[in-house]
């Protein structure tokens, strides 16, 4: 097959362009994916010392159009291979992992198909075992392997055995939620009294509503697309996405609702928003689990990507009495740095990125939009009934930045980790010059910069992409105005490097 099948790796997931579009060629077919199921089954087999014989493999997908037409390429691929395969159709990633974990179930190996909140042309997918998620180099041992087969036979419609693996999923919910609030006067249906919607951005998350939030008693009268459409007519399912988020809060104040839950498409992230219109997500949303993970394990050490605001250091550090770490960018980087922790002695019981990937030590350190949302409604819940107040009230003391911007200076070098490593070194004798910018004392990626004078009371971080031939640069300032005398120092700065575009910054200034 004459593809790049390095391009198709993303870390630790694979991604790839299934429907062309533009100037997007196809390079994840159901050709492609038989050959990436026949990998899997193979590291599999390895890796656990089992024949393929006594492999057993789930498989489920989001609402993406093209994902039929992929799994019947893995479900050939590994049963071409000697495995087995159970389909357990619309399926969100944590519930894919839970497959091999559950007893009923016990998968060897489970596979998700999803490329998250990408645009409707692009998939990809997602692999576990019981141990969690694979990690990069697993992947690109999987497609180097995938890369040397030729796998004969069409690619046909294949019967796999049928697994109910969301139901028993959301029963984990309902059932997690009712000991969590254990209320005396009405157990079965904690939520009663309360209107809670659900913005599934037609992906994989509109169970939630349904198969979660009813049973317990919620109204959940206003959710909005639940129904599963592969091509996203209505927003971006991304907690990110400032339009998304729009939807979800201009339905909860139409509704009228308590509380407003939104999901990306394979539900690994979640956002919030309270029933005033108040949008919980980004550095509010770590810092309202904080405040949760904080009063259960008092003193905890919180890892979070590198770049959450110094207000919410001063929060956990501050009014939690909380240990805040900030590491590089990427969930699995801040999963695996957690768990390192622990196996050092180091409590730590959160992991989470400002994205909305959030894991905990609870949970298997699964990343699980659900499981947040579950301990964020056990908190609203326990609130009004015990305090007759809302989740706000855990957020008094975070410090909001006046300003915020994220920049992206585009790298042409065919070598760019070196070009973007050098700007960087350069930025570094840069800022001596610079009065009142010093260093960040603790700092795992790129230069986070902190800008003390009055006129921009702030930080930069300045670093280079996981996977793009970008930086990004993230800046904020607690003082109006302050964001762009950063950007302007920052401008001239670039100036001086060929081959560059920083346009965006210019723009901005202009």
């Amino acid at each position: 097959m004459n593809i790049d099948w390095k391009k198709l790796q993303n870390g630790s997931d694979i991604r790839g362009v299934a429907i062309a579009k533009g100037e997007e060629k196809v390079n994840l077919t159901p050709e492609i994916a038989s050959c990436i199921g026949s990998a899997f089954v193979k590291w599999l087999s390895a890796k656990k010392g089992i024949s393929p014989a006594d492999i057993k493999i789930s498989i489920g997908m989001d609402s993406r159009i093209t994902g039929p037409a992929l799994k019947e390429g893995l479900v050939h691929g590994i049963t071409a291979s000697g495995a087995s395969v159970v389909d357990c159709g619309l399926a969100s990633t944590p519930a894919m992992f839970m497959s091999t974990i559950l007893d009923e179930f016990k998968c060897s190996g489970a596979v998700m198909i999803t490329a998250s909140h990408l645009p409707f042309n692009r998939n990809g997918f997602k692999f576990f075992i019981s141990d969690g998620g694979l990690e990069k180099g697993d992947i690109s041992a999987i497609l180097k392997t995938a890369s040397e087969l030729t796998l004969s036979g069409k690619i046909s419609v294949t019967d796999a055995g049928k697994l109910p693996l969301m139901e028993r999923y959301a029963s984990l919910f309902v059932e997690k939620i009712r000991n969590g609030i254990n209320s005396s006067s009405n157990y079965k249906k904690p939520l009663s009294g309360m209107k809670i919607i659900v913005d599934a951005g037609n992906g994989a998350g509109g169970f939630f509503a349904d198969k979660v939030l009813k049973p317990l008693g919620a109204d959940t009268n206003g959710s909005q697309f639940l129904e599963p459409d592969g091509m996203f007519p209505n927003h971006e399912p991304n907690p990110e996405n400032d339009e998304a988020m729009e939807f979800i809060r201009k339905a909860v104040l139409e509704s009228k609702a308590d509380l407003g839950i939104i999901f990306d498409t394979d539900v690994d992230r979640a956002a919030v928003v309270d029933g005033s219109g108040e949008i919980i997500n980004r550095n509010t949303l770590i810092a309202l689990l904080s405040s949760i993970v904080l009063e259960e394990h008092p003193g905890t050490t919180i890892v979070t990507d590198s770049v959450t605001s110094d207000g919410l250091t001063e929060f956990i550090e501050g009014k939690l009495k909380g240990k805040h770490l900030r590491f590089k960018r990427g969930y699995k980087n801040v999963i695996n740095e957690a768990v390192r922790l622990n196996s050092i002695g180091e409590e730590c019981h959160l992991a989470i990125e400002t994205s909305g990937h959030g894991a905990m030590k609870e949970n298997y350190f699964l990343d699980d939009g659900a499981y947040l949302v579950a301990k964020i409604l056990i908190l609203a819940a326990r609130l009004r009934l015990e305090k007759n107040t809302g989740l706000l009230s855990m957020l008094e003391g975070l410090k909001q930045p006046a300003e915020e911007k994220e920049f992206r200076v585009k790298l042409f070098d065919e070598e760019f980790k070196s070009q973007g490593e050098k700007i960087i070194e350069g930025l570094k004798s840069y800022i001596q010059e610079v009065e009142g910018w010093t260093p960040a004392p603790v700092n795992h990626e790129g230069l986070r910069i902190s800008c003390t004078s009055a006129d921009e009371k702030g930080w930069f971080l300045l670093r280079l992409s996981l996977h793009d031939p970008v930086l990004p640069l993230n800046v904020e300032s607690e003082v109006e105005g302050g964001v762009k005398k950063i950007t302007a120092k920052l401008a001239e700065f670039f100036k001086q490097f060929s081959n560059i575009n920083y346009d965006a910054l210019e723009k901005y200034l202009d």
